[in-house]
């Protein structure tokens, strides 16, 4: 039975290692997606091994159990590093619209019932800007940066108020993240920018993704505060997106106690456990306030609602 636990502890003991020492490679990269799933997992052999009174073994897999738990609960706790909440309400929006074909009577709809005032938006088509057009989004969001294009490869920012500095840029897995700078009423300039860096979908691409998601806008507190949101196609168990984190970001589902809550997964029949690859990363200059997340009827991604706190002008 020992050497039964032993085998059984080790790859938990492997996948500890590669997680909290930043080695994700290759298809590694995709396997550290469902951390918390082996988090949860890693209890069962420690809990069998105490039982049955195997010492030894037993308490490597209490430690490894711990270790991965500490890496990833915090996600499904509230914390008090929310930021300012003093200041101008700024609700923001991101939506993967799954090759432009998302219902998007549901996206309007969620703008219009959470007073949505900037919508970020991934793989957006010509065919789905019409659609939302149809659907009345231009009444609510007048202001845009669009950067459609068939496929998977468009963007837009969408805004109830004023944009300057419109643009698009092509990252180099060849997705495009339209950007702006949203003059918010009462408060100052907040930039904003559609994150869609390219998923590591296979080995030969693993090199690009790291470049897409490391070349992500940093917090710069010599700007504008900064809100970058979108289908990262990373985890917060993803080095490079810890990095981009690290430069002056809070994670809003995180800091929230949402961020264990899956964004992309089975939501367009796939079979694949949920996990959490959009994100709003928020200028820790501004507050977080409340965050939800949502299915949209024919995208594999659910959209990510966060109200946040613009310091008032002065």
């Amino acid at each position: 039975m020992t050497v039964l636990l032993w085998v059984f502890v080790l790859p938990f003991l492997g996948w500890a290692v590669i997680r909290l020492g930043g080695w994700e490679r290759s298809l590694g990269v995709q396997l550290v997606a469902f951390t918390p799933y082996v988090a949860a997992a890693a209890w069962v052999p420690a809990i069998v091994a105490l039982a049955a009174r195997r010492w030894s073994v037993g308490a490597v897999a209490l430690v490894i159990a711990l270790l991965l738990a500490a890496a990833v609960l915090p996600r499904a706790i509230p914390n008090g590093d929310k930021g300012p909440a003093d200041g101008v309400k700024l609700t923001v929006m991101t939506s993967n619209l799954l090759f432009g074909g998302a219902d998007a009577a549901t996206i309007v709809r969620l703008v219009k019932e959470h007073d949505v005032a900037v919508l970020a938006l991934q793989e957006f088509t010509s065919e789905g800007k019409d659609a939302l057009a149809a659907a009345g989004l231009g009444e609510l969001l007048p202001h845009s940066s669009l950067a459609d294009e068939p496929g998977a490869s468009g963007s837009a920012v969408y805004s109830r108020y004023p944009l300057t500095g419109v643009g698009a840029k092509k990252n180099g897995g060849s997705f495009r993240q339209a950007y702006a700078t949203v003059a918010v009423p009462g408060a100052g300039p907040v930039l904003v920018e559609s994150a869609h860096p390219l998923a590591p979908w296979g080995r030969a691409v693993m090199g690009q993704w790291r470049e897409d998601v490391l070349a992500q806008p940093r917090a710069d507190r010599s700007g504008p505060p900064r809100v970058l949101l979108g289908d990262f196609n990373s985890t917060l168990d993803h080095t490079p997106m810890r990095q981009v984190i690290s430069t002056g970001y809070r994670d809003a589902a995180d800091v929230t106690g949402k961020g264990l809550t899956g964004t992309w997964g089975p939501y367009d029949g796939d079979k694949i456990p949920p996990v959490t690859i959009d994100h709003v990363l928020v200028d820790e200059r501004l507050g977080v306030r409340e965050v939800s997340v949502h299915g949209i009827p024919r995208s594999d991604h659910r959209a990510i609602i966060a109200a946040l706190t613009v310091p008032a002008a002065r």
